[in-house]
């Protein structure tokens, strides 16, 4: 894990309002952010039925939905170690899907692996309230300047 906090990381209450004041993927699906340090974060969902796809066995989560869960636990660890003139984009995303998502909570840890000047790894890990370990996901994140066409937020 990063042993780096940036200066982003301070401003996490203001983005979260932001994210929170119109449209947003975090908005739409109902994530919520339950833990947050440098180089780390943990996002939790409500798996509802309605994004899952019927199996024999039962609803299971649609791989996307896990996928977005778990890049959002990653970049919300990324954001944390960036600085107030950076933004990043994802350049690489894998997802092993390790045991079928079931309706309910679920938990994704997104953590910093490392950071360079214009790189970051990151990891997460999707658990379901038991604890057991249903996917992982890694992704690369390409640093850039916060100004211009990759900038998320205006002032």
């Amino acid at each position: 894990m990063s042993e780096i906090e940036g200066t982003r990381f301070a401003d996490m209450a203001r983005y979260d309002e932001l994210r929170r004041a119109g449209p947003h993927i975090w908005h739409t699906l109902g994530y919520r952010r339950v833990e947050l340090k440098p180089g780390s974060t943990t996002v939790e969902w409500d798996a509802p039925v309605d994004y899952c796809f019927p199996s024999v066995s039962g609803p299971i989560v649609q791989g996307g939905m896990v996928t977005a869960l778990l890049d959002s636990a990653m970049g919300g660890a990324c954001w944390t170690v960036l600085d107030r003139e950076q933004v990043f984009l994802t350049a690489d995303l894998r997802v092993e899907f390790l045991r079928a998502c079931r309706p309910g909570t679920l938990h994704a840890v997104g953590e910093v692996v490392r950071r360079t000047r214009r790189v970051v790894f990151c990891s997460a890990t999707l658990y379901d309230t038991e604890g057991v370990t249903l996917a992982a996901s890694r992704c690369t994140q390409v640093v850039m300047p916060a100004e211009g066409p990759a900038g998320r937020y205006d002032g």
